[in-house]
């Protein structure tokens, strides 16, 4: 076996085995356990969604299609923009892929290859530094900042970061997993520093309607950036939607790459299933009702969060501004994984470890709050009384 993995590419050999999934292997068939490890809520695709795509499929809608996606889900992407930012957009600059995985992939390889450098502030998503290794190029970690469990990115960092490699910036905001959300200054000290020294930024906005003040969405560079920039877009069905499991995301970027990136999904998936794709549809133009519905269940769970570790002495935790998650600092963890692996098998809550996230992640866990208020309360009393043991 050791000559046969001697002869992979060390490009592939080298991908990281991923602390969330490690996690979740550990506990995934342990009764009883709580599971707050994954990105994802506790409601199913609503049945409006469901029924569209049943159609599709008892109406024959099983054979190839458009490699960038269906003309009507990209005219529905573009509208959906529109409603967000107030804009028009091209339809011509939405891409379909399978799963915003893929869409983040794509971005990646449009970038940076082997040799190339990309900075990525961390604590992040581990998917992002994985799937660079996978081509080659190298993630540069970039740790942010953090006092009280509140995390800022600072620029100087940035600089600090770059060689004559780096090709691109990848930045996630709102992030998974600290809840940091980029104000629209930050985000055009970001968006300066990339034309300086004239690099791609991809956008991880994902977690864009995740936000927990008054605004309806979070700042973006699409309100900042020009029409033609450097910036490509990653996004998902799956947050927003209750689509987890459907593998279906998507790209926004400059017309001009059309053809590029209609090549690459060709020559890796040939394009996202039919059926799927009319779901996609009928989500983004009927669905903004089930958003708001699951963004309300999300700002419950993270006042359920909050007041459960309010006076808890060996907790560090600042309520996130943006996206679905706690991430919680533990006075005397120093083994993450060691203390998530523990929290599944004693108090039977299921946690990733905040060093999947990067190494500036040991001595947090973090947890997902797009869940029923009763199951939070239940999960966080365990950990509560695991703590105190």
């Amino acid at each position: 076996m050791g000559d046969l993995l001697a002869g992979l590419r060390p490009a592939a050999r080298g991908v990281p085995v991923s602390g969330i999934i490690d996690a979740v292997n550990h506990g995934r068939d342990k009764p009883g356990v709580i599971p707050l490890w994954a990105g994802e809520g506790d409601l199913p695709t609503p049945r409006f969604i469901v029924e569209v795509a049943q159609k599709a499929l008892a109406d024959g809608e099983t054979f190839y299609t458009h490699q960038r996606g269906i003309p009507p889900l990209r005219e529905a992407l573009a509208a959906y923009h529109e409603r967000l930012y107030g804009r028009p957009f091209d339809p011509d600059s939405f891409f379909v892929t399978g799963s915003g995985m893929q869409a983040i992939a794509l971005a990646l390889s449009l970038t940076a290859g082997a040799g190339d450098e990309i900075l990525v502030p961390t604590p992040t998503w581990p998917n992002v530094m994985g799937a660079a290794f996978a081509l080659g190029a190298r993630p540069v970690p970039v740790p942010m900042r953090e006092e009280d469990a509140v995390w800022h990115l600072v620029i100087e960092d940035l600089e600090t970061a770059l060689t004559p490699a780096t090709r691109a910036i990848f930045l996630n905001s709102p992030a998974n997993p600290t809840g940091w959300t980029a104000t629209r200054d930050k985000l055009e000290q970001v968006l300066a520093f990339a034309r300086k020294h004239d690099l791609w930024i991809i956008a991880d906005e994902i977690y864009a309607r995740f936000v927990y003040g008054d605004a309806p969405r979070a700042d973006s560079f699409l309100d900042i950036a020009e029409r033609d920039e450097k910036i490509i877009y990653v996004n998902t069905f799956s947050k927003n939607w209750a689509m987890t499991g459907w593998r279906m995301g998507w790209i926004h970027a400059p017309v001009e790459l059309k053809q590029t990136i209609e090549n690459l999904i060709q020559y890796s998936t040939s394009g996202v299933a039919p059926f799927m794709q009319r779901a996609g549809v009928v989500a983004l133009n009927e669905g903004d009702w089930f958003v708001e519905h699951t963004i309300a269940r999300a700002r419950a769970g993270r006042s359920v969060v909050s007041s459960a570790f309010e006076g808890n002495n060996r907790i560090t935790y600042a309520a996130p501004d943006g996206a679905f998650y706690a991430f919680i600092k533990v006075a005397g963890l120093t083994n993450a994984r060691e203390a998530a692996f523990r929290l599944i098998d004693e108090a039977k809550v299921g946690t990733a470890p905040g060093t999947a996230f990067g190494a500036n992640g040991e001595g947090f866990v973090r947890i997902c709050f797009a869940r029923s208020e009763d199951s939070l309360r239940d999960a966080m009393g365990r950990i509560s009384a695991f703590l105190t043991d």
